[in-house]
């Protein structure tokens, strides 16, 4: 009996069954699962989520959402951001539907640090998603990058973030933000 053949496409990505209790992506064709995150990864997540909200509040076309939730960024590739914000899709909209998110956040951890910080970086980039944040926990630190940088700007104090011009801009005090997790 052969093993079970991985996807390597978006559409073999999405003839997988749906099973909540994995966290499974396809970074340019190759299948990833990664373990279900840690209380403190979800408490820095539902957390950020919670401070984004306000510049969201008076916006009818942008919703901010958490895991899970896929994000197809080519024809080989499904990612499920820790925290994004897209265009309001319509209620019945598939995952692969979903325009190119505005904002997308990963929260660090030792089992996707590595992917977070390059696979999955390039590929945001690649694709044009307008800002990318990692969450450093153990830093306290977000590294937000752009399509177009080489490197990260390291934010430790504070960070803002306006979607559009039709929203206020979120402000974050991140050393409250860290604190409220971490202390």
């Amino acid at each position: 009996m052969s093993a079970p053949r991985l996807p390597t496409t978006v559409d073999e990505y999405f003839t997988l069954p749906e099973d909540g209790s994995i966290r499974d992506e396809l970074l340019d064709g190759v299948y990833v699962v990664s373990p279900e995150p840690t209380v403190r990864h979800q408490r820095a997540a539902m957390t950020l989520g919670r401070l984004l909200m306000p510049a969201l509040a008076e916006s009818h076309h942008l919703e901010l959402f958490s895991v899970p939730g896929n994000i197809v960024l080519g024809p080989r590739t499904v990612v499920e951001p820790d925290v994004f914000v897209i265009r309001r899709p319509s209620s019945n909209a598939h995952w692969r539907d979903v325009e190119l998110p505005l904002l997308v956040v990963e929260i660090l951890s030792p089992s996707t640090a590595r992917h977070d910080r390059w696979t999955k970086r390039r590929l945001y980039q690649r694709a044009g998603v307008p800002q990318y944040w990692i969450v450093d926990l153990d830093a306290r630190l977000i590294e937000r990058w752009r399509p177009e940088d080489d490197r990260p700007e390291l934010l430790m104090e504070r960070i803002a973030w306006k979607p559009d011009d039709s929203t206020a801009a979120a402000e974050i005090d991140l050393r409250s933000y860290f604190a409220e997790i971490l202390d």
